[in-house]
C-alpha cells in the first residue's frame, strides 16, 4: 500500500454498499506533499491533520472469530450500560447480539420502508447518550435519505414513536453516507455523501447551502417548529446562504466516522472517486468548519480546479493497485485484550478486505496488515468494553482475536 508521510509527528497514532465511482485504472500516488502543502507555487494548498492519539506498542497478529445470525450487517452500536451489541441489517432490520446469541426478535424491523439499492438500505444507527432514544439513518423507498428516532423501552425500539428528524433529496441512487454517532458533547452527528453519480456534477461537496457532502452537527431535541436545536459553535450558524448543520464539508462519502473515546479526536474515512481512498483525523479541540477537499481534490490530487485555501489533507492515503477500491473506516481501539493494538486506528478495504492498523513509521503513518481478510468488508463496531468487530455483507459479524 502507498502511503503519505507527511508532517505528522510520531504521537500522531497513541476517523459495500459504499464503493467508489471506478472506472478509470489505478494510478500510483504522486510524489507525497509535505506539510506545505499540495499547491504549487501561488496556489493555496493543504494542511496536515493534526496529531490525535498516541503512540502504540508492536501491533499483533489478530483473527476474525465469525458470530452467526446476521445477514448483511452494515452498521452496530451500543447503549451505555448495557452488554447488548445492536447490529443493522442493510434489508431494514435492527437485531441484537445478546450473552453471545442473536435475539429472533428484531429490535426494530424497517424492512418494507427502505429501499433495496446497492448503496441504500438501512446504513445507520445510534443510541443517545442515556440509552433512551434510538436513531437510524436509512434511504427510503423512494431514495432519499431519513433520519428517524425511536423511543426505546425493555430492549425495543417503539415504532408507534417514530420522530422523522431530518429528510434529504438524493439525486443519485449512489453516496448517500448514513452514518450516526454522538460526540463526546452528547450531540449528533451525521454523515452525508455528495448526491453521487460521479465526480461531484452538482458541486456538492463544496457547496455551503446544501447538506450533501457533509457532516452535520445536531441536538435531536425539537426547537420550536423544528425537530432539532441547532447546537451552539456549529461553523456556519449565522452565516448567509450557509445551512447552519455543517459541522465539516468537502467530503465525498464518508463511510464511517467515529470518536476516539480516550481523546475525542474524529476519525473519517471518505471514499475517493477512482484513485485515492483518505483517512481524515482532527483533534478534538479544533472545533469544526474543516474543508477536506472533495471535488477538488481526491485525497492529496488535485481533481477539479485548484484546491480550496486551507483544505484539511489526510493523515493517511491509499492508491487502487492491489484490488483496493473502497475505504471502510472503523475506530481506534482503546479495549483491554489486544494490548498491542492500543492507540492504532484499526480499518479496512471493501474490495481488498485486509483488516489494518495505521501505526507511526517514523516519517508519518504506515498501514499493517493485522492477519484477517474478509469479503466486502461494509463496517466495524465496538463494543461497551472497547473490543472491535468487523461487519461482512457476505460473511456476517466477526469478533476480532489475537491470533493463536
Amino acid at each position: 500500500m502507498a502511503r503519505r508521510p507527511t508532517a505528522v509527528a510520531a504521537v500522531i497514532l497513541a476517523l459495500a454498499g459504499a464503493c467508489s465511482g471506478g472506472g478509470d485504472e489505478a494510478q500510483p500516488l504522486a510524489t507525497p506533499p509535505t506539510s506545505a502543502g499540495v499547491g504549487t507555487a501561488g496556489e493555496p494548498g493543504t494542511t496536515p491533520g493534526d496529531p490525535v492519539t498516541t503512540a502504540v506498542a508492536a501491533t499483533p497478529r489478530l483473527r476474525a472469530v465469525e458470530l452467526a445470525g446476521f445477514r448483511a450487517p452494515i452498521a452496530a452500536a451500543v447503549r451505555d450500560g448495557d452488554d447488548t451489541l445492536y447490529v443493522a441489517e442493510k434489508a431494514g432490520r435492527v437485531r441484537a447480539l445478546r450473552n453471545g446469541a442473536v435475539d429472533p426478535t428484531p429490535v426494530l424491523d424497517l424492512s418494507g420502508q427502505v429501499s433495496g439499492g446497492n448503496e441504500q438500505g438501512l446504513l445507520g444507527l445510534a443510541f443517545s447518550p442515556p440509552g433512551d432514544r434510538l436513531y437510524v439513518d436509512y434511504t427510503d423507498t423512494a431514495g432519499d435519505t431519513s433520519v428517524v428516532e425511536y423511543v426505546f423501552v425493555q430492549g425495543r425500539a417503539d415504532p408507534s414513536t417514530a420522530r422523522r428528524l431530518l429528510a434529504v433529496e438524493q439525486p443519485f441512487a449512489n453516496h448517500n453516507g448514513g452514518h450516526l454517532a454522538f460526540g463526546p458533547d452528547g450531540l449528533l452527528y451525521i454523515g452525508l455523501g455528495d448526491g453521487g453519480s460521479a465526480g461531484d456534477p452538482q458541486g456538492n461537496g463544496q457547496r455551503l447551502d446544501t447538506l450533501l457532502g457533509k457532516i452535520l452537527r445536531i441536538d435531536p431535541r425539537p426547537d420550536g417548529d423544528r425537530p432539532y436545536t441547532i447546537p451552539d459553535g456549529n461553523p456556519f450558524a449565522g452565516r448567509a446562504g450557509a445551512r447552519p448543520e455543517i459541522w465539516a464539508y468537502g467530503l465525498r462519502n464518508p463511510w464511517r466516522f467515529t470518536f476516539d473515546r480516550q481523546t475525542g479526536a474524529l476519525w473519517i474515512a471518505d471514499v475517493g472517486q477512482n484513485r485515492i481512498e483518505e483517512i481524515n483525523a482532527v483533534d478534538a479541540s479544533a472545533g469544526g468548519g474543516q474543508n477536506y477537499g472533495w471535488n477538488r481534490l481526491e485525497g492529496t490530487r488535485r481533481f477539479s480546479g485548484a484546491a480550496p485555501a486551507g483544505a484539511v489533507a489526510p493523515v493517511y492515503e491509499y492508491d487502487h493497485a492491489g484490488g483496493n477500491c473502497s475505504v471502510t473506516g472503523g475506530y481506534v481501539y482503546r479495549g483491554e485484550r489486544l494490548p498491542g493494538l492500543r492507540g492504532s486506528f484499526v480499518f479496512a478495504d471493501y474490495c481488498r478486505g485486509e483488516v489494518l492498523a495505521l501505526v507511526p513509521d517514523g516519517s508519518g503513518l504506515g498501514a499493517v496488515p493485522l492477519g484477517p481478510r474478509l469479503d466486502a468488508v461494509a463496517s466495524f463496531a465496538q463494543d461497551g468494553a472497547g473490543e472491535l468487530y468487523v461487519l461482512s455483507l457476505t460473511s456476517g459479524l466477526h469478533r476480532l482475536e489475537e491470533a493463536a
